[in-house]
C-alpha cells in the first residue's frame, strides 16, 4: 500500500506498512484522502536527522487525527467528544534504522495526559537512528526518492529549523488504499484540493516555495532570456541524449556558411571560384541526392578565418550567381563536429567502416560529391560518380571541359557515354 507525495523539490513514494500498524496507517490515508496534508510545510527540517510535516499550521502545535477532524467539519449535533490523537502503534520490529523511514510524531495529548499520534509525521534523513525507536510510532518506508530527501536535507534553515525556502506537499495521490471509509468521511471531502496554504498569513513563510529571491530586481527581459537559455540547455540535453548532437554543449561553427536556392547546374567549383574572392576556402561543397545526383540546391562553404565567413555573408546576400538569386547564412549545423555520421550514429557504425559511407549529413538519401571523398592515388581510375553505378576501371578518360555548355549539358549524355565504354570495354 503506498502514497505518493509531490513535493517542490520532488516525489517521496511512501510504502506503508498496513499489516503491522492498520490504525495509523488508516488514518494516514484517510488524511491524504481529504487532502488534509496539501500544501502543507515541512516546517521542521534537522539536517542529517529528520524533516517533519503533518502540521496545517506549520507551528508544531497542530493537526488531529481523521475521526477527530471528521466530527469537527461534521453537522452532527451529537456532543460525544472524539479525541484528537489516538494511541500510538509502536511495534518492536519496526525500527528507525535506515534513511527514509516514515514515522508518526508522538506528543503527550493535552486532553488525557497520554501520548498519542495526530496528523504529524516526519521522514528520518539519516541511518541508524534507533534511539528513536519505543519513543515514536514507524508505520513506512521511502522507497523512491531518496534523492529528494538529499535536497530536503541540504536545505538552508533558520534557528528554529523551519527552511528558509518552503518546501511543500503540492500533492498527494493514494496508490492503494485498502481500508474502507470512516462514516461521514464523505460528507467533508472537498470536491477539489485547495489551492491556499492552511498556514498562509502566520507569517512563518520567509520565501515561498514558487519564488526566486535571485531574480527579484532582474529586469524581465532579463528573466526571459534566463529562462531561454534554460530550456535550450534542456532541449539541446534531449537532443544529446537521443544522438542528434554529439554533446549537449556543442555550437555550429563560426566559419561555415550555408548557401541555398542554387540552381541544378551550378557545381562545387563555381561557388568555390565565387567565392575565393573573400579568403581561403577548405571546403566547398553542393549537396546533392544519392540515387540521382541531382543538386538539392543547397551548398555549406568553410572558410579558413571566421573574418572571411562574416565578409561573405554580407557581400553575397541576393547575388545572383547562374541566374538565382542565392540566399546565404550561417550554417547551424553541428555533423562536422562529430567523427561519425549522423545516420550511423544509431547503428553504431564507425566512419572507417563500408556498411557506414552510405550517407551524408545525417540522411541516407545524399552522398558526398567525388571531389571530397577521401582521396586514394591507388584508386586515380575510379569514377567515384555520385549515383549508385558499379565502379569500374575506364581506359581512356578525356579531360572535362570546363565552359559554360559543359554545365548545361543533361545528365543522360554521360550515362549514354558511359554504356557505350562499358559495352567496348566487354566486346
Amino acid at each position: 500500500m503506498s502514497v505518493l507525495l509531490e513535493t517542490s523539490l520532488g516525489d517521496l513514494v511512501i510504502d506503508l506498512e498496513v499489516d503491522s500498524c492498520p490504525k495509523t496507517c488508516e488514518n494516514f490515508l484517510k488524511l491524504c484522502k481529504v487532502y488534509y496534508y496539501n500544501l502543507n510545510a515541512f516546517f521542521n527540517v534537522q539536517k542529517d536527522f529528520l524533516a517533519q510535516a503533518g502540521d496545517p499550521t506549520a507551528s508544531g502545535t497542530g493537526g488531529e487525527s481523521i475521526w477527530s477532524y471528521i466530527h469537527s467539519n461534521s453537522s452532527s449535533t451529537t456532543t460525544d467528544a472524539v479525541p484528537r490523537f489516538f494511541p500510538p502503534e509502536i511495534t518492536t520490529k519496526l525500527k528507525h534504522n535506515a534513511k527514509g523511514t516514515v514515522s508518526m510524531a508522538v506528543a503527550p495529548s493535552s486532553e488525557s495526559g497520554i501520548s498519542g499520534c495526530a496528523s504529524q509525521f516526519f521522514i528520518t534523513l539519516m541511518d541508524n537512528a534507533e534511539y528513536l525507536d519505543g519513543v515514536h510510532a514507524v508505520f513506512g518506508h521511502v522507497v523512491e526518492g531518496l534523492d529528494t530527501l538529499d535536497k530536503i536535507n541540504d536545505v538552508f534553515v533558520n534557528r528554529d529549523f523551519r527552511p528558509l525556502k518552503d518546501i511543500r506537499i503540492r500533492h498527494v495521490v493514494i496508490l492503494d488504499d485498502p481500508f474502507s471509509d470512516p462514516p461521514g468521511l464523505s460528507a467533508i471531502t472537498p470536491p477539489a484540493p485547495p489551492t491556499r496554504p492552511p498556514d498562509a498569513g502566520s507569517g512563518h513563510v520567509v520565501i515561498g516555495e514558487d519564488e526566486d529571491p535571485l531574480t527579484e530586481n532582474i529586469p524581465e527581459d532579463e528573466q526571459e532570456r534566463q529562462r531561454r537559455l534554460a530550456a535550450a540547455a534542456s532541449s539541446a540535453l534531449t537532443l544529446e541524449m537521443v544522438g542528434d548532437l554529439p554533446f549537449a554543449n556543442v555550437r555550429p561553427p563560426e566559419n561555415v556558411l550555408f548557401v541555398c536556392k542554387l540552381n541544378a547546374v551550378t557545381r562545387d567549383e563555381d561557388l568555390e571560384l565565387i567565392f575565393s574572392r573573400f579568403g581561403v576556402i577548405m571546403s566547398c561543397q553542393v549537396i546533392r541526392d544519392k540515387k540521382t545526383g541531382d543538386s538539392l540546391q543547397y551548398a555549406f562553404i568553410e572558410f579558413d578565418k571566421r573574418e572571411d565567413a562574416e565578409q561573405a555573408y554580407f557581400k553575397m546576400q541576393n547575388v545572383l550567381v547562374d541566374d538565382r538569386r542565392i540566399w546565404v547564412d550561417f550554417s547551424q549545423s553541428v555533423a562536422k563536429a562529430n567523427q561519425f555520421w549522423s545516420n550511423d550514429i544509431k547503428r553504431g557504425l564507425p566512419r572507417t567502416d563500408s556498411k557506414a559511407k552510405h550517407g551524408y549529413g545525417g540522411r541516407e538519401d545524399l552522398v558526398q560529391t567525388r571531389r571530397y571523398r577521401d582521396q586514394d592515388t591507388s584508386r586515380r581510375e575510379e569514377y567515384g560518380m555520385v549515383f549508385d553505378v558499379p565502379t569500374r576501371r575506364r581506359r581512356s578518360a578525356s579531360p572535362r571541359r570546363d565552359d559554360k555548355r559543359d554545365r548545361d549539358r543533361d545528365r543522360g549524355k554521360r550515362e549514354r557515354d558511359y554504356d557505350r565504354d562499358r559495352d567496348r570495354r566487354r566486346r
